[in-house]
Formats: structure tokens, sequence, C-alpha cells
């Protein structure tokens, strides 16, 4: 993706540019934001901010930092290595790598600084009321927008916006975090399952098809334990970033699964990194939580959670921890085990003394993926070579080995209540096992589900699995498993309504396209596609769907056979809009290539015609909006271009008097009069993923770089308009969208992989 060298000749207002000749535009381009009182926002791509977009894949990979000792005064030591090092990748090539503004100013940062567009002391948004419009800076770029007629004499820069009367409430969470967690599935009392994904813990009764919420945790989850009463519940996350650019430390949160209520937060400021292991202890009432982080030592330390006191630490490994577990029946010893290790733990007198297990004549595997125990107290371990050791209790040797129990690795072992053994692993199998280890039976699993992540006893005969590729199901040792959760498994970008039903799509990186009922949480259909998709619209009779992919691809499904209508390619880049006209009649589609393809559409959405493409944006188009009558077309792209045209020609429209007062069907567009109140002191242009409003024009709603849904009132055409702020996503919300009735919203997750929906209020 190279700069296209025409983004540095274009001003970036088409209305001030007409019959000018073109400017060089770099000169203007300030180094880095700057905000009102004149301080200076470190730049967004400088690495000095871990990403809170790169949620999954960069807090598990990020680079080793400088070593870290037991004893850790604070954890920020480890801050600088969690760089922004794929921050490319992590928002699609949609912002930070593509040919935007803010590259090209971000690749002279180390010459010298020029003079600010605007210096400290004057406004990041000025008024003139003359010509009736405004004017706003994003990364030293003006950005012009005209008001409607009506407004101009009325109008008042410095009057305050309301908040919105409305507020969200988190309905649903679609989807789970199987991939790369293990542990975290289990059932309470009250029937419901309990599992994490993004910052949410869900509680979900199946049976009555309802779902709570926990959601005191800031970004990503990794780790879950469930306390013997069955009622408190640990939870540990990883080290994040706030909006305001704060390091948010990671810790472990215990809370009540009743009432939801906080009771206690521990290892604010000792923890590194991210947590990766929790349990409770079980038999001293289980008064005793173990944790492991993710420093480089992973550092294992016991608390004594209700006084928040830690009692003991220790290095436990210099390689990957997977698992960590208290005896049943001594609180003094802990087993871990990861990658080339098995230790044995014994708490005295405020040490942890550790016996490393002795494989002898077993050959030792790789990775010690999972422990249990059984009930005379002996530790029983799956690994990599599809092994189950069982080891003495109380001593550090193998004192039975079922050999070959699976192929390849087994990555789940549980113990039953009445006294069977369950393991599952990558090869989809499910085998249980009697008190002799001799094999009961065993059970496969769809491949679509794919292999086995981590295993819970349900009610009666019933077994919960979570799988890797994030489905949680529910089904008996004797067979049939059905799923009772699912998602998406890769970053996720495309969401599109239905006109006129309770139904929205989701289409992302993972190939995937699912349509969801959003009255009954339930997935209607899911189809695999052949590209990564990025983008997905509704024809406006809701009889098909467009879905756009990451390679110029795009084609049309039916909506109620999910069979193919057609399909075609524009250009070879990623297609980041789909939206047809509201009378049907034309589809454009917004590219990664700067321009934005127009199709004459007939028979309901079946058959399509190329008019052209609207040719004149300098950057990547990242959003489009219709005109009520369907006439015009209105179009944001990566460098804050706002350009008007008529589609049905592929013409530019350039009169202002022409485009101020065109009513729009739906917006969607992040800049523009009625928005700009949205943007936040600083942006840099790129935090505001996705924008939408009702319906009824009462409300907007945003989806940004930090894992915020924002709520604000519509029109937001004040400077600082203020919000209500909901989080739950753990990585930047990539899309945000009302359903036909206004009734819920819906947003979705970048790399978190999470969809939510969220009732108005």
């Amino acid at each position: 993706m190279c700069v296209d060298p025409a983004l540095m000749r274009k001003s970036p207002s088409a209305d001030s540019n007409v019959g000018k000749p073109a400017r060089p535009m770099i000169a203007t381009l300030p180094l880095r934001p700057t905000v009102n009182n004149g301080t200076i926002l470190p730049k967004k791509g400088s690495g000095t901010l871990p990403s809170p977009s790169g949620s999954g894949s960069r807090k598990d990979t990020s680079t080793p930092a400088n070593k870290s000792t037991v004893r850790r005064a604070n954890s920020n030591e480890h801050v600088g290595t969690l760089t922004r090092k794929d921050s490319g990748d992590s928002k699609g090539n949609r912002t930070r790598a593509g040919s935007t503004g803010s590259n090209s100013s971000g690749k002279r940062s180390d010459s010298k600084q020029r003079d600010p567009v605007f210096n400290a002391g004057m406004r990041r948004v000025t008024h003139c009321k003359e010509e009736g419009y405004v004017k706003m800076y994003l990364k030293g770029r003006p950005i012009t927008m005209f008001m409607p007629k009506e407004q101009v004499d009325s109008y008042c820069l410095e009057a305050r916006a309301d908040l919105p009367s409305n507020k969200l409430k988190l309905d649903w969470v679609y989807g789970y975090r199987g991939r790369d967690c293990r542990s975290n599935l289990y059932l309470l009392p009250t029937g419901e399952t309990v599992y994490f994904i993004a910052s949410v813990v869900v509680l979900f009764n199946v049976d009555e098809q309802l779902q709570r919420h926990y959601t005191g945790h800031t970004d990503d989850i990794k780790c879950l334990a469930v306390h013997p009463d069955k009622i408190t519940i640990a939870t540990g996350q990883v080290a994040g970033t706030s909006s305001d650019g704060k390091q948010l430390a990671p810790h472990v949160r215990v809370w009540d699964s009743v009432s939801l209520n906080t009771l206690h937060v521990l290892g604010t400021g000792f923890f590194d990194r991210a947590l990766v292991c929790l349990a409770f202890s079980k038999s001293n009432g289980g008064n005793t939580l173990c944790v492991v982080d993710d420093s480089n030592d992973h550092v294992l330390s016991v608390w004594d959670w209700q006084r928040e006191d830690r009692l003991a630490e220790v290095k436990c490994s210099n390689e990957s921890v997977f698992a960590a577990d208290f005896h049943p029946t001594d609180c003094n010893i802990i087993v871990t085990c990861g990658k080339s290790h098995l230790y044995f733990w014994n708490l005295e007198k405020g040490m942890l003394v550790k016996k490393q297990g002795l494989f002898e004549k077993q050959e030792k595997p790789k990775f010690v993926l999972c422990v249990t125990f059984a009930e005379n107290g002996d530790a029983i371990t799956g690994d990599s070579s599809g092994n189950i050791l069982v080891w003495g209790k109380g001593t550090n040797r193998i004192s039975h080995v079922i050999q070959g129990a699976h192929e390849g690795s087994i990555f789940a072992l549980t113990m039953l209540r009445n006294g069977t053994l369950v393991s599952g692993g990558k090869d989809r199998r499910l085998v249980s096992w009697d008190g002799s280890y001799q094999q009961i039976q065993t059970v496969e699993v769809p491949e679509l589900f794919g292999p086995i992540r981590t295993i819970a006893e349900g009610r009666g005969e019933t077994v919960l699995i979570g799988t890797t590729k994030n489905f949680v199901l529910q089904g008996s040792l004797d067979g049939e498993f059905m799923p009772i959760t699912q998602g998406h498994t890769d970053e996720l970008w495309g969401l599109a309504v239905h006109p006129w039903k309770p139904q929205f799509l989701t289409c992302g990186y993972d190939r995937q396209v699912c349509l969801w009922d959003s009255s009954c949480h339930q997935l209607i259909w899911t189809k695999s596609m052949e590209d990564a998709a990025q983008s997905a619209g509704f024809h406006p009779s809701g009889a098909v769907v467009a879905i756009g992919t990451q390679t110029g691809r795009w084609l049309v499904l039916d909506t109620d056979s999910k069979d193919l209508v057609t399909v075609h390619t524009d250009g070879n880049e990623q297609l980041s809009v789909m939206s047809y006209g509201p009378d049907g009649n034309f589809l454009a589609i917004g590219s990664h290539d700067n321009y934005i393809y127009i199709y004459a559409v007939a028979e309901n959405g079946r058959k399509y015609s190329r008019v052209g493409k609207c040719s004149g944006h300098s950057s990547f188009i990242t959003h489009l909006d219709w005109s009520v009558d369907s006439q015009y077309l209105v179009s944001n792209s990566g460098d804050y271009e706002i350009l008007y045209w008529i589609p049905s020609v592929c013409k530019q429209v350039v009169s202002v008097e022409t485009t101020r007062d065109i009513e729009w069907a739906t917006y969607t567009c992040t800049l523009g009069f009625q928005v700009f109140g949205l943007w936040p002191d600083g942006s840099d242009g790129t935090d505001i993923n996705a924008v939408c409003r009702t319906n009824d024009k009462s409300l907007l709603v945003t989806g940004d770089d930090f894992g915020k849904v924002h709520l604000f009132s519509y029109p937001c055409s004040q400077f600082r308009a203020p919000s209500h702020v909901y989080g739950g996503h753990s990585s930047h919300v990539t899309n945000v969208t009302f359903l036909y009735d206004d009734s819920y919203l819906v947003s979705t997750g970048g790399k978190d992989m999470s969809v939510m929906q969220w009732r108005i209020v």
C-alpha cells in the first residue's frame, strides 16, 4: 500500500479548491496533534502507547522485555515493549497502514518541527457566520462543514449540547473466547454457564435463554476461576490503555456471581502484562487464590484474597505456563505446568518450594498442557504427546501412564463428580476413563466445531465443551453435541442490519458470514467464503445482502437461502463500504483504491450492471451515505475529505448551495456538520471507526479505538458534545448499527471478535 502522490497535492476541502491550482498540502500538516491547552499529544504510531486495538495477538506475543525481578516496584518497565508493532494490521489496512494524511506527516517526524496550523489558545473548531460553515482541524487539516441554510442565523458554536435522555444496557453478548484461553467454562448451581469474551464475563442460562454480564474489567479477560462455594468468581485481565493514554494495570477481580458486585481487586501494580492462570484452594474453605502472570518469569503468587494480602511469590518459569491448581486436600500444595515443565510447589512459612516432576523412563513431552486430580489425591496431566500421566499423591513420580490416549495434544482434563475422568484434545475426541484408567467410551466432536479446548461438568449427565473455534457445546458422553454459543474466530469488521426484520449480519477475516436473529439471539445461518470479508449491506427489500471482501471481490447472497446471487470484482483492494440507495436501484461500493464504484440494480437486487466509478478522492474511502431521494451520495476518506456525488452519472457535486440542505437517509460518515461534535479533543482522525444515527434521528452512536461505544444526542453539531460511554469490547470497536426499529444497537469488536447487542432504554 503506497502513499498516493495525489494525496500530497490535494487540498482537503473539495469545496474550497474548485478552479484553483493545486497547492502543496504537506507544509500545513503539523507533526503532532495539538490540543487547546497547547499540550502535545504523543503521535499515535510512534510506539509510545500500547495499542488497545491489537488485543488478541499483541498481548500474547509482546516482545520479551527487560528482565523483571519478582519484587516489582511497578509494572511499567514493560510498557515500552507493547508497541504498536502490528497496529498496521490491527485495524485492517483501513487506517494506520493506508495512504492517510497521518502517515505522511508521521514519516517526517524527525525533521525540524514546523509550526502547527493553529497554535495553543486557538479553537480546534472555528465558525464562519457569514458563509454558514464550521471548520474543524484534525491532524492540522482544516475540514470545512457547511450547515443547512435554516441554521445559519441561529447557530451558536458556544452553545452546550445536552446528554441524550436515553441510555444503553448490554442485552446480549455473542461469542466465546476459546481460541487462546483455557479453563474458562463452568456451570454454576443457578443453572448459568459462565465464560468470557472481550472484557465481559457472560452468565448464560441456556434453559431460560437469559444472559447476565459482569462488566467490571477494562480490557481482555484471560482467565477465570470458580470458588468452591460456587458463588464467588475470580477473573484476571491484561494490561490495557485508557482513551487518554493512561496505563491500566493487569489485575484480578473477585466478584459475587449472584449480585455481580466486585468484592476485591488484587495485584494492581504487582502483576505484569496479563494474568494467565487462576485457581482457588479447595480444602481451607477456598481462602487462598493462586495466580500466574505473563511476565518473563511467569511469577506464581498466592493470595489471601479476602484480606487482599499476598502470602508468597516465586518465579515459576521462563516458558509459558498453561495451568495452575491447588491440591484438593492440601491447600499448601500447588501444581503448575506448561512448556517443558511440571512443578509441584509446597507453601511453607511464606516460601514456595518446588519439586520438578520426574519423567524418568517416560519421554518428556514438549508441553504439559493441563492438570487435574483424582479422588485419592493423585495428580493427572495431559500433554502434547497425547499421553495421560498419573503422579502419585505427594510425590513427583509417575505411577501410571495412558500412552497415546489421544492423537496429538490433550488440552483438557476434568474429573466428574462420579469419579469418571474425561479428556479432550486436538483430535476433537472426548474420551471417558474409569477409576483404573480404562477407557469407557469415546465421542468425536464434528470438525466444524474444532478441537476441544476445555471441558466442564454440566447438569446430570451433560458435559459442556469449549472449542478452539469459539463454540460452547452442550451434550453427553454418548453423542450429540449442540452449540449453545458461537462466534467469529478472527477480526470482525462487517455489520449490516435487515431493513424490516430483527436480524443483522456480521462478517470478518475468518471468511464467515453470519446472519443472526436479535430477538431470540440465535444464529440463523452461516456461510463460508473464499476471501476475508470487510463490509456488508442489505438491499432495501431485504431480499439480498452484498458482502465486500479484502480482495476487491464482492458478492450478493440471497438472505433466506444464503445462495450466491452474483459475484463481481472491482479493483484489487479491500472494499470498506457496501451501500444500496434507499430506492434499491443503485449500489455504491467504497474501495481502498480511492474510488467509489456504482452499479445499477434491478430485479430486487438480483441483477447488476456497472454504471462507472466516482473518482476524486485522494485517499481510501471510509464511509458513504445516500440522500433520502437516492439522488446524491456523500463520502468520507482516509485524509478527512468530504465529497458529494450524483451517483447515476458518477459526477462530483461542488456547489455548496446544492449540498448543504440535502437530507441524508443514513448517517454513517464520521465527518459532517451534523456529527462533528463527536470528535474528542486531540483525536488523530482514525480514533472513530464507525458512526450510526437512529432512524428517528434522535440519537447518534460511535465506536472508537479504545473499546468504547459512545451515545450522543443527534444532531451532534456542538463542539465537544457530551456522551454516555460504555465499555465491554476490549479491542477497537469496528462497527455500530441500530436495528431497523431503533430498539437495539449492535456493535462489533475487532480483534476481540465479539458482537454485542445493547437495548436502548
